[in-house]
């Protein structure tokens, strides 16, 4: 009898301990209404005067006028008024390395690798995910640790269980490279030194590649499609590049991941590099500077994505000198082109390849100034990021999952930002939000009415 007592009491103190656990992971129901006098969706072409979003937990439970939110929601909903302010989704960044801190010469990106440890950067990428949500970036998709291996799934794991603040991670782990392709190199042949990427060669060390970084957490494959940028003598092909795999060895990156239900990001910075992501089939282009029309009509045709990355490309320029400041100018007429063609671009600004003290919304004012809408800018770094996001389809599936971010709309993440002024009028007000609410929580609020 006593064995029996002690096993049920046992029982009993274990289930109580459990209790607290079960509901502190349970979702939280609290009805929260957000209005403010203007707001963009992310999807329509105009903005919307006086508006109310009904949060329900981590979602948008409805969307409407003050009148039509306060006659749908719960009594005792708490109200957030953010008055004349103006309300937009969470913005998106779909090209990031949270954990890199700047490179613009060879020097800085070896110290990094060198005489980092990977804990030590990934306690400096906890830092710089906490300062993107603060500028209202919820959502970042990552593309590649940069030697650190898998830690961008760690700091992906630890927001999401809210052991630190930050946006969203979609993360791509560790870029693949053939040998003697990619930093650290010069070094003596004595050393074994680390690099920034998986290095990875031939069609079945690929497959092998790309299965092991799966494994530990990859949301995407990324790889680098070339290398050595030149200017060439063909006017068609003003920017030129050696490509760093075969064609079977490009196919077959792309075959395993999306076998695997992951899509393919490549670097492609010149005409040859892009040429042979193209024919691998990946799902976006990162860089592109060396865009040319044939290039963009193929991407229309396949429904590829580009990321320009536009402001890091004139962050690093001086520094890195060679043809770097030439590539700035190539971009600004690659994307003129694209936007004519209406290729689908999607917001990426390569934050970490230049100090996470900069604000990532500065490359809206790039694409403003370089000739997109306002309105459109917007939608890239939101509505069109989202899409980005998404995952891939089941093959034969009636119906495709989507990412849940990047609208104000029901169903989707509430994931709310606002500023003071119209992003319409001066873009640049992006850079100054004072709102920030991921998933229905509130991390900033200074809006003052």
């Amino acid at each position: 009898m006593r064995t029996l007592a002690v096993l049920l009491l046992s029982a009993a103190f274990a289930s109580r301990a459990q209790a607290p656990r079960e509901e502190a992971a349970s979702p939280r129901q609290k009805a929260v209404i957000v209005k403010a006098a203007h707001l963009i969706d992310g999807i329509g072409e105009a903005p919307r005067g006086p508006s109310a979003v009904l949060v329900r937990g981590d979602r948008i439970e409805a969307v409407g006028s003050p009148e039509e939110i306060a006659a749908k929601a719960p009594a005792g909903a708490e109200v957030i008024d953010l008055g004349e302010a103006w309300l937009l989704p969470g913005l998106i960044d779909a090209h990031t390395h949270v954990l890199l801190q700047g490179d613009i010469t060879a020097a800085d990106y070896d110290v990094q690798l060198l005489k980092e440890s990977i804990p030590y950067r990934a306690l400096r990428a906890a830092a710089a995910v906490r300062t993107s949500l603060w500028n209202g970036f919820t959502s970042l998709r990552d593309v590649e640790t940069e030697g650190a291996m898998y830690a961008d799934v760690d700091v992906k794991n630890a927001i999401a269980r809210g052991v630190i603040p930050g946006p969203r991670l979609s993360v791509a782990t560790r870029s693949l490279a053939p040998t003697g392709m990619y930093p650290l190199l010069g070094y003596s042949w004595e050393l074994k030194l680390p690099k920034g990427v998986h290095i990875a060669d031939s069609v079945d060390g690929l497959r092998l590649a790309v299965r092991e970084q799966v494994e530990h957490g990859a949301d995407w494959i990324k790889y680098y499609s070339d290398r050595k940028y030149y200017k060439g003598k063909d006017a068609a092909r003003p920017l030129r590049s050696w490509v760093n795999y075969r064609d079977d060895e490009a196919r077959a990156i792309v075959e395993e991941a999306h076998r695997l239900g992951k899509k393919v990001a490549a670097h492609a910075m010149a005409w040859d590099g892009i040429d042979s992501a193209l024919r691998a089939g990946v799902d976006t282009i990162e860089h592109g500077d060396g865009l040319t029309d044939d290039l963009l009509d193929r991407m229309v045709k396949a429904g590829t994505y580009w990321c320009p990355t536009i402001y890091v490309g004139a962050y690093v320029a001086e520094g890195r000198g060679g043809i770097w400041p030439a590539l700035v100018k190539m971009e600004e007429k690659a994307f003129a082109r694209a936007l004519h063609k209406k290729v689908r671009i999607a917001y990426g600004t390569d934050a970490g390849g230049y100090a996470w003290t900069e604000n990532q919304a500065k490359e809206l004012s790039y694409f403003v100034n370089y000739g997109m809408a306002p309105m459109a800018a917007i939608q890239a770094a939101t509505s069109v990021a989202a899409d980005l996001l998404d995952p891939m389809c089941a093959p034969g599936a009636l119906e495709c999952s989507h990412s849940d971010v990047g609208r104000i709309e029901p169903g989707r993440f509430a994931d709310l930002i606002a500023v003071t002024k119209s992003p319409l009028a001066d873009i640049s007000e992006l850079e100054r939000v004072r709102f920030v609410m991921k998933g229905g929580d509130v991390f900033r609020n200074e809006v003052r009415k």
